[in-house]
């Protein structure tokens, strides 16, 4: 790769960087004074060719303080009480949430009981450790999952 075609790559990093920065302070400043439950004002690019940027309504799920709890609450908070649309959005959902578990190849080996974070931390501990050593993602999960297990029944026997 030559310098000029360097350059031009951490040129372009560096626009895209700049572009983020700028987004986000802007969101900041659009959403100032708005607080508990509710949507934020975000900042996105059409598709296509030409982009243009764009301004609207979404669930921050960066703060979940902010997010629905219940589907009466997703309602009132959305202005949204068509059910048929609704619903729509329940099976994008689910279909997204179904898609994620199905296309990640840890998830099969996750106990279900487990709570978010120690599912987390399972998924990346077999993942790193499988990389590292070259291992097959099964036989990193016979070595590690058993830790797992004993810290899970240890955390309800504390309950």
């Amino acid at each position: 790769m030559t310098q000029t075609a360097i350059n031009d790559k951490e040129a372009i990093k560096a626009a895209a960087k700049a572009k983020l920065e700028a987004d986000t302070a802007e969101e900041k400043k659009l959403n100032e004074g708005r607080s508990g439950k509710g949507t934020r004002k975000t900042i996105g690019y059409t598709r296509g060719r030409s982009t243009q940027r764009i301004v609207y309504e979404a669930f921050d799920t960066d703060q979940p303080e902010t997010l629905p709890t219940t589907q009466k609450e997703f309602m009132e908070l959305s202005g949204i009480s068509d059910e048929p649309l609704i619903v729509a959005f329940l099976i994008d959902g689910h279909n997204s949430y179904q898609y994620g578990n199905a296309s990640d190849p840890v998830s099969e080996f996750v106990n279900p009981a487990w709570n978010s974070e120690m599912q987390s931390r399972f998924k990346v501990a077999v993942k790193n450790y499988a990389t590292a050593t070259e291992v097959e993602l099964s036989t990193a999960v016979d070595l590690i999952k058993p830790g797992f297990e004993a810290a899970h029944a240890k955390a309800l026997a504390a309950k």
